[in-house]
C-alpha cells in the first residue's frame, strides 16, 4: 500500500517507547503486533532507527514508515496491510545490538548502520549465503562458536545446500588442525546443528521439517547459541 494510503490512521496506532528500555524487547512486541488486526498499526520510539526489526514485521505482514523526530528520536510506524505468523521462521535478529544503546545512545544507532550497511547494502558483491559462510569460519578462528552456529542456521534456511556445508568442514579440518577439530569444533553446538542436517537429511526428511527442528534446537532459546 504505502505510507501515503494510512498516514491518517497513524494517531489511532499504539505508542511503545523503547527508549532506554535493558534487554531484548523484541517479543513483547511481536506479541502486540500479533495481535493486532489487519489495518490496525503500532507506533514505535526509538533513539535510532531500528533497521533490524524491519524484517521480523514485514514477516509478520506490516509496512513501516519512519520519521526523525529529534537528535536521538525516532518514530516508526508499523502498518498491518495482511495477517501472518511467519517471524518465527526468521533465523536470528542481531539482538545484541540492542546492548550498545545502553553503552552510548550514538553507538547504538553506529552499531545498526554498521549492520546495516554490512549484510543489507546493496552493492555487496558476494552471495548472502558466501558472506555467511564466510563470517561464520571467521568466527571458528575467533573462538566464536556462538556466532559461527547462527550464520549456519542461517546459511541453511535461506537455501545453502549442505553440500557446501562439507566443504566448510572440511577446510576448517585442514585449516585449524585435527587436533582442534576433534576438540573444540566437534563438540560445539555448530557441529551438532550440522550433523542434525546431514542425520536428517539423510532419512529423507524435507527441508522444511528440518529447518524447523534447526530453529527449535539452535534458536534463541539455545543458551549455547542466543546472544541476550
Amino acid at each position: 500500500m504505502g505510507f501515503e494510503q494510512w498516514k491518517d490512521q497513524i494517531s489511532n496506532f499504539e505508542c511503545i517507547d523503547v527508549r532506554h528500555l535493558q534487554g531484548n524487547f523484541f517479543p513483547g512486541l511481536q506479541k502486540r503486533a500479533c495481535g493486532l488486526s489487519k489495518g490496525s498499526g503500532l507506533t514505535i520510539i526509538q533513539t535510532f532507527e531500528p533497521l533490524p526489526l524491519y524484517a521480523p514485521m514485514e514477516a509478520l505482514g506490516f509496512e513501516h514508515f519512519a520519521k526523525q523526530v529529534g537528535a536521538d528520536e525516532f518514530h516508526i510506524y508499523f502498518y498491518r496491510v495482511q495477517e501472518t505468523e511467519t517471524a518465527e521462521m526468521a533465523p536470528f535478529r542481531p539482538l545484541a545490538l540492542l546492548n550498545y544503546p545502553m553503552i552510548d545512545e550514538r553507538l547504538g544507532q553506529i552499531a545498526v548502520d554498521f549492520w546495516d550497511l554490512t549484510w543489507n547494502d546493496q552493492k555487496r558483491t558476494l552471495p548472502y549465503e558466501m558472506r555467511l559462510l564466510l563470517s561464520l569460519t571467521n568466527a571458528v578462528g575467533a573462538g566464536r562458536m556462538r556466532q559461527a552456529t547462527r550464520e549456519l542456521v542461517k546459511a541453511y534456511i535461506h537455501g545453502l545446500d549442505s553440500a557446501a556445508l562439507d566443504d566448510v568442514f572440511e577446510l576448517l579440518a585442514w585449516n585449524q588442525g585435527i587436533g582442534y577439530f576433534s576438540s573444540e569444533i566437534g563438540p560445539s553446538q555448530l557441529f551438532q546443528a550440522y550433523k542434525l542436517i546431514k542425520t536428517r537429511e539423510k532419512s529423507g526428511k524435507q527441508r522444511s521439517e528440518i529447518q524447523q527442528e534447526l530453529m527449535e534446537k539452535f534458536g534463541e532459546k539455545n543458551p549455547e547459541v542466543k546472544v541476550q
